[in-house]
């Protein structure tokens, strides 16, 4: 194969991949504001409810992105550079969402507005680190 053919073959595999990991980032997303929305009606604190649809989200991404999107097995060390990532960007998405809450003006729509900025900040920079680092 010559080195344009590769480079096509390389920019379509990020293409499939990408797409994959929107797919699972969207399903993600539905768990993550189910759980978010669920635990806000059952007043939980907002920061709280927040953590825990992180955590329902983060779970059902992992799964989906490791065996489908990203396409590779299970070890110790993947898992552990995903809890550090995740973990990482667990605190990020608070302070956004944080952030997000005291900028936006009060409206039926401020929190899961804040909840949408945060999550689109953390899956940007979950899709890059999860390629370069924990999936490579």
């Amino acid at each position: 194969m010559t080195a344009s053919g590769e480079a096509a073959g390389g920019r379509r595999g990020l293409v499939d991949q990408l797409v994959r990991f929107v797919a699972v980032g969207l399903l993600g997303a539905v768990v993550d504001l189910s759980v978010y929305s669920l635990a806000l009606h059952l007043d939980v604190e907002t920061t709280l409810a927040r953590a825990l649809s992180f955590v329902a989200g983060t779970t059902t991404a992992y799964v989906l992105n490791r065996r489908w999107a990203f396409q590779v097995e299970g070890s110790a060390k993947r898992a552990t550079g995903f809890a550090i990532l995740y973990g990482t960007t667990f605190f990020v998405i608070l302070g956004v969402n944080a952030l997000a809450l005291a900028a936006l003006p009060d409206s039926s729509w401020r929190v899961t507005l804040a909840w949408a900025i945060s999550q689109g900040f953390g899956t940007a920079v979950n899709f890059v680190m999860l390629r370069l680092v924990v999936f490579r």
